[in-house]
């Protein structure tokens, strides 16, 4: 049984997009900070998603020295990715873009009928983009335990998509308690592994169904594996999101590019997805109980009570006397033994359908 204590909504629009379960898939491709700061950059970034397909394009909006201290550093896969010649916080500040930008590639996805999307990093990233009036804020895994941030945001009153990496399951909760006590209850929790590739062992899909089953929010999945088959699976188990970094060329210089899909790829998932929802349709509802058409089936392929040959009116009924044949009308055969020993309340003839006035 779902549980759902906050009253999560079942349904949240963004832009002209509406999430729901066994709806459209709202697809994110994540550009991240894979433009290198370069404005030409990412409105290719925003021409690629939108070629492939994808709803919306997501962005990270920051200001290096609000997020960072000097003592910021690389985690292995951007050591392996950069090298650390250069410390995190010079690393990331190449790619900061500032309000002027932000607007430029707000209007650029307008023009192009694509939803702009950012993750704000820090509280005056996320007052420049409630400035903006993006219609939702992504929350990043490592956000996910910043209360002052998910409080600031929460209050907005925009959907929020949250991630979930690193996290165990009392941590999503106190996020969750955080952002309903605020009023807002447009939340989509996304399922995510915080490691760059997530080899498929890590990918634990089925995480999805305690999200959802455990604190009755819309679910999806930040996909950082290789491939497009987990984002296919993820649709299966019932995500109504999916974001997947992706970028121009792998071989860019940044952090992500590598385990990022090329415009192909992006575009191959996206219609791996869109194959998916079709797909989903056949998992159908956990409840085990007949169709509409089985409904209409049963009442012409079940069987009934039937006299197996002429029954007197008064004679005590055996099982001898009974048999079971199509229709389903009378008495069904589960029945049978509290037929066996009443007496016929009339003649019945060989074949008859013994109903409960038949009987006495």
């Amino acid at each position: 049984m779902i549980k759902n204590k906050h009253n999560f909504a079942k349904q949240i629009r963004i832009g002209s997009k509406t999430l729901k379960d066994c709806g459209p898939v709202f697809i994110v491709a994540e550009a991240g900070l894979n433009h290198n700061g370069s404005m030409k950059l990412a409105k290719k970034l925003i021409d690629a998603a939108k070629d492939a397909g994808a709803d919306a394009v997501k962005f990270q909006t920051f200001k290096a020295e609000e997020e960072n201290t000097e003592k910021a550093y690389k985690v292995d896969y951007q050591k392996d990715e950069t090298g650390d010649s250069e410390s995190y916080i010079d690393m990331i500040k190449k790619m900061e873009f500032g309000e002027e930008e932000h607007r430029v590639l707000m209007d650029y996805c307008k023009k192009k009928n694509i939803i702009f999307i950012s993750t704000p990093s820090e509280e005056v990233s996320a007052d420049l983009l409630m400035k903006l009036d993006v219609p939702a804020f992504k929350i990043a895994s490592n956000d996910l335990v910043t209360i002052p941030m998910l409080e600031k945001i929460a209050a907005f009153g925009r959907p929020m998509i949250i991630s979930t990496g690193m996290a165990d399951l009392a941590e999503v909760k106190e996020a969750l308690d955080t952002v309903s006590a605020l009023g807002n209850k447009d939340v989509i929790l996304l399922h995510c592994t915080s490691s760059y590739p997530t080899p498929p062992e890590d990918l634990n899909l089925n995480a999805m169904s305690t999200l959802k089953n455990e604190l009755g929010c819309l679910v999806g999945f930040s996909d950082h594996s290789e491939g497009v088959e987990a984002a296919s699976l993820a649709v299966l188990l019932g995500a109504v999101l999916i974001e997947k970094h992706f970028t121009l060329d792998k071989t860019l210089p940044g952090p992500d590019h590598r385990m990022s899909l090329l415009p192909g790829e992006l575009k191959a998932m996206v219609e791996a997805i869109r194959q998916a929802e079709h797909a989903r349709i056949m998992l159908g509802d956990p409840e085990k109980k007949p169709t509409k058409m089985e409904l209409e089936t049963r009442k012409a392929t079940r069987k009934g009570i039937v006299a197996r040959r002429d029954i007197k009116n008064r004679e005590t009924i055996d099982a001898g006397m009974l048999a079971y044949k199509r229709p389903a009308l009378g008495l069904p055969p589960r029945v049978y033994k509290q037929v066996v020993g009443k007496l016929a309340a009339a003649d019945i003839a060989k074949d008859e359908f013994i109903t409960e006035n038949l009987l006495s």
